[in-house]
């Protein structure tokens, strides 16, 4: 199954030492109630204020102001329909399906670049804005009777009034592996790395793929090594989770560990998947890995630390 564009969990934060500095979006609002992190939530029961934070969406992009900074919602028009996407550090962030052309006065930037800039959580913000304006975008119309959705209170969701069909903001699980196995005698353990046959083929990157209904994550992991190069593994064990932004609404990538049930085997690319599939000694993998944003680099530098040890 194809897998979404190869790349800590969400609620995990990289270690003191790699935290990226904070930038302006964060100095923005560390004065505001002290609830830190992002924490989604619907409630719309207040409205927006002028100082909460304003998440603008067009297509696949979000605004911020020129310096980088998340907007306000006193910033864009009074008859913006905002939607609420959660607390950011405390602060109510709202989202809004905009025209790009006529909000020239920011930047408009991709998910990929926010998150490649802020911490985790101002990403994992704008990613639940992405998310939450395109599944309301193409979740307008019941796909039972064809009347018109109604948005239920507290709940990203919407149900019909015609025929109570109830429509959730539904997530797509994704599952990524990191496979090891022991390397050559008095060498370092070896990790498996592939290059996919889309997205950003020039990267290597972890085994993945999404999960289908019936199946448990860990049967995902399995079924996924064995199509795409294979290989059986034993001792799966999970290791994190993060939403991902770039493949569609609501998909969620879980990351796990896994060791090679033959250490003799060699991979075999699907050959529509995936072009190449290589064991790498721990010491010595390549230079064109996922970005420091991503789960799958989270999965292989774990690898790489616990192979020191």
């Amino acid at each position: 199954m194809t897998a979404p564009s190869p790349d800590l969990p969400a609620g995990h934060r990289r270690p003191a030492a790699e935290q990226p500095p904070t930038p302006p979006a964060a100095a923005a609002v560390a004065s505001g109630p002290a609830t830190p992190g992002f924490l989604p939530g619907a409630d719309r029961t207040a409205a927006p204020a002028p100082d909460h934070l304003a998440l603008p969406v067009s297509g696949r992009r979000v605004l911020t102001r020129a310096d980088g900074r998340f907007a306000r919602v006193g910033e864009l028009p009074a008859d913006t329909d905002w939607v609420p996407v959660g607390t950011l550090d405390g602060v109510p962030a709202w989202a809004a399906d905009v025209v790009e052309a006529e909000q020239s006065w920011g930047r408009w930037r991709s998910w990929r670049s926010l998150a490649a800039e802020l911490p985790e959580p101002y990403a994992t913000a704008a990613g639940r804005a992405l998310a939450v304006v395109t599944w309301r975008r193409t979740h307008r119309w019941c796909g039972a009777c064809r009347a018109e959705l109604a948005d239920v209170p507290g709940e990203t969701a919407r149900r019909c009034p015609g025929c109570d069909l109830y429509v959730p903001m539904a997530l797509s699980a994704a599952v990524l592996t990191a496979i090891t196995r022991p390397g050559p005698a008095g060498g370092p353990d070896e990790l498996l790395l592939v290059r996919h046959a889309y997205g950003p083929t020039e990267l290597w990157a972890l085994v993945a793929g999404f999960v289908e209904a019936g199946e448990t994550l860990e049967a995902a992991v399995r079924r996924e090594v064995g199509e795409e190069v294979g290989l059986a593994v034993d001792r799966v064990a999970y290791f994190g989770s993060q939403p991902w932004a770039m493949s569609g609404p609501g998909t969620l990538l879980t990351g796990f560990t896994a060791t090679i049930a033959d250490p003799s085997a060699e991979p075999v690319v699907d050959g529509r998947e995936l072009t190449e599939a290589r064991w790498f000694p721990l010491d010595a993998l390549p230079a064109e890995l996922p970005p420091a944003y991503s789960i799958s680099r989270w999965l292989i530098d774990a690898a790489v630390t616990a192979g020191r040890r």
